[in-house]
């Protein structure tokens, strides 16, 4: 790896810290931002899921715009928008007006990660240097997720949750100025046509599903405003469905989903980034409210699972290089899975040793399995596509995020019964199950899509992306 593609790779993973920090931070910051602002448990969903419902919903547009208009253009764009979101968070003068500026912050937070793997991978031509680059990029993730709760802990403590917000502010102004210095402006030979019509159809399918889902249990699950909401989620999707094929350019390529590996690469990533939301969203709340921990104790408690994911995501980078994808892909489901067990029968009194251990072992699993999604979905595909197949595994990250919080926080504030300090950890129990399913599906499709009859499909699609 020569300097100047070192350099570029450490600018892009600047984008990945500050978006990484964000998340942890958060979260360790909803029981003080639920003190302050009088808000539900369903208010500290909504604070998550707006920020991840809106990415989730124009990470396909910005990666197609990228390629379009140009990929560092786009990518500083993005770090100024999060830049100003990330202030405008910090002085919100209530709930909705922090749930508007998280939308603000995912604007920009659309153009940064998506884009930059884009960058990575029009950067890091051959396989190999590639798939280390992806191994660095992912140790990142570990990294932001180690410091977050830690340094999320200290802020609140200290200056209160506005304060989470202001650590974005010099890593972002710093990120566009190197980018403007150092990253060479790229874009695809092909740029893709935007797409109006289904991009609002991918609003209002993730939009109608998640608020369904987060204020079922308070306005009740057969009132006509949940059903509708199902059912205009459903009415997006399958307008989705049947649209998208006729466009000669579609906001969302349904063929590249003909590629197995590549289907399972979004599944897997919904299910292991929606475990993660659930992780962080329930221990939290747990660790604080339960255990009756401060902010700051609650981040080191979750210190050791952060650690882990930090020193084996680039160790699964190496893996995927050497050996392909199968193996950490089924270490990672395995890990997960063990990992959550345990916690299906937590309680106020849970020894501290075993909480640790399942820190550590989620760490372990959560590290290795992003790499693997990644590799998979660009793999294969042609370099004009690269934008276009980044964003859709990056989607399906954050619709993995967005639905982890909204599903299992549902399920638990529904099995909730009497105060939060004493209903919470039997009402966890169900949401824990939810993460072990997560991890078993890793599992699972970590042995189907990585079988020669399923490499096989993937080779058929890139030669038909291709020819077209």
């Amino acid at each position: 790896m020569n300097r100047r593609n070192a350099l570029v790779l450490a600018i892009c993973c600047m984008s990945l810290l500050i978006v990484g920090l964000d998340a942890t931070i958060v979260n360790i910051a909803l029981p003080a931002l639920r003190s302050d602002l009088d808000t539900p448990v369903s208010g500290l969903q909504w604070v998550i899921d707006s920020y991840t419902l809106v990415m989730a919903s124009l990470l396909i547009l910005s990666g197609s715009t990228a390629d379009r208009i140009g990929r560092r253009r786009t990518f500083q764009a993005g770090l100024a928008l999060f830049t100003v979101g990330s202030l405008l968070c910090s002085v919100a003068p209530g709930l909705g007006w922090l749930i508007a500026f998280r939308m603000v912050q995912a604007v920009g937070g659309s153009m940064l990660n998506p884009v930059a793997m884009s960058i990575i991978t029009n950067t890091f031509t051959e396989p190999r240097e590639r798939a280390r680059a992806i191994g660095i990029w992912g140790g990142v993730v570990g990294l932001s997720m180690a410091a977050g709760p830690v340094l999320g802990g200290v802020l609140v403590e200290t200056l209160g949750w506005r304060s989470i917000f202001w650590i974005n502010v010099p890593v972002g102004l710093a990120a566009i100025v190197l980018t403007a210095l150092y990253v060479p402006e790229s874009r695809a030979p092909r740029p893709r046509r935007i797409d109006p019509v289904g991009q609002v159809l991918v609003f209002l399918l993730l939009a109608s599903l998640t608020y369904g889902i987060i204020e079922g249990p308070s306005s009740g699950w057969l009132s006509v405003e949940i059903v509708g909401c199902f059912v205009l989620a459903a009415v997006a999707l399958t307008s989705l469905l049947a649209y998208e094929p006729r466009r000669p350019e579609p906001l969302l390529d349904l063929r590249f989903f003909r590629s197995v590996p590549f289907s399972g690469a979004t599944v897997i990533a919904v299910s292991a980034f929606g475990a993660l939301a659930g992780f962080l969203f329930l221990n939290t709340l747990y660790l604080q409210d339960v255990r009756g921990l401060s902010a700051l104790h609650a981040g080191l408690y979750t210190l050791p699972m952060a650690a882990m994911t930090a020193v084996f995501a680039p160790l699964s980078g190496r893996i995927v290089a050497a050996r392909g994808t199968r193996l950490p892909l089924i270490l990672a489901g395995a890990a997960m899975t063990a990992a959550m067990l345990p916690l299906t029968q937590l309680t106020a009194t849970t020894p501290d040793g075993l909480l640790i251990g399942c820190y550590l072992l989620f760490g372990i699993g959560f590290g290795l399995v992003n790499a693997p999604i990644t590799t998979t979905a660009v793999s294969g595909m042609p370099r004009s596509q690269a934008g276009v197949a980044a964003a859709i595994a990056s989607t399906s990250r954050q619709v993995g995020s967005s639905l982890g919080v909204a599903v299992i926080g549902a399920a638990v504030v529904s099995a909730v019964t009497g105060p939060m300090a004493t209903g919470f950890a039997a009402a966890s129990h169900v949401g824990w199950w939810i993460v072990v399913g997560c991890g078993l599906s890793v599992l699972t499709l970590g042995v189907v899509t990585t079988s020669g009859r399923a490499r096989a499909t993937a080779d058929r699609t890139a030669a038909e992306l291709i020819e077209a």
